[in-house]
């Protein structure tokens, strides 16, 4: 939507000013656009599980909090920088949420790998978890960085492609970890 609209500049100010008010730019009228879609998005894929009477997942939930608390500021407040803080939120929240399974005892990688029937010792799981735990403070930083000393068309392709290459290079890395213990094994 961020791309769309930027690339229609005339159109996505018409648009934005239709439902905000006058004195947007080129520059802030994508940025509007691509967070009511986000919003409406996140909605329609809550939406849609439920009418199809599948189970919601707790993260899809915090997610939609957080794109309806800091979307909406975005676009209250006409601030960019929300919308941009959100990605940081997310992954802290998700490794609040690991740091949280470390004291309380419970692996919750563990627990989202355990349909995949893998098997590895209690410290090779607490690795693996807290790798996860700096991977997610690390993008949280990354994102921040990158957010504040780029431009918003920079930060939205950090955003697609960067944020995204490097969780599937997070994700090989990870499978390197687990191959290791299930050389082991055999």
């Amino acid at each position: 939507a961020f791309k769309i609209a930027e690339g229609q500049p005339d159109a996505a100010i018409a648009l934005a000013e239709r439902f905000m008010g006058e004195g947007l730019t080129a520059m802030t009228a994508p940025v509007f656009i691509a967070t009511v879609v986000a919003i409406a998005a996140t909605f329609l894929q809550v939406g849609w599980l439920m009418l199809r009477g599948r189970k919601v997942e707790p993260m899809l939930w915090i997610s939609l909090a957080v794109i309806v608390v800091f979307g909406s500021l975005t676009l209250y407040l006409r601030n960019e920088m929300f919308i941009k803080w959100k990605p940081t939120i997310l992954y802290w929240i998700f490794g609040g949420i690991l740091v949280y399974g470390n004291f309380a005892g419970r692996n919750f990688i563990r627990m989202l790998l355990s349909k995949a029937e893998i098997e590895m010792p209690g410290h090779a799981w607490g690795t693996l978890q807290n790798m996860w735990i700096g991977f997610f403070a690390a993008m949280g930083v990354v994102n921040l960085l990158v957010a504040y000393l780029c431009s918003t068309d920079t930060w939205v392709n950090f955003k697609l492609f960067g944020g995204m290459g490097l969780m599937l290079l997070f994700a090989l890395a990870q499978g390197l970890v687990l191959s290791k213990y299930s050389e082991e094994k055999e």
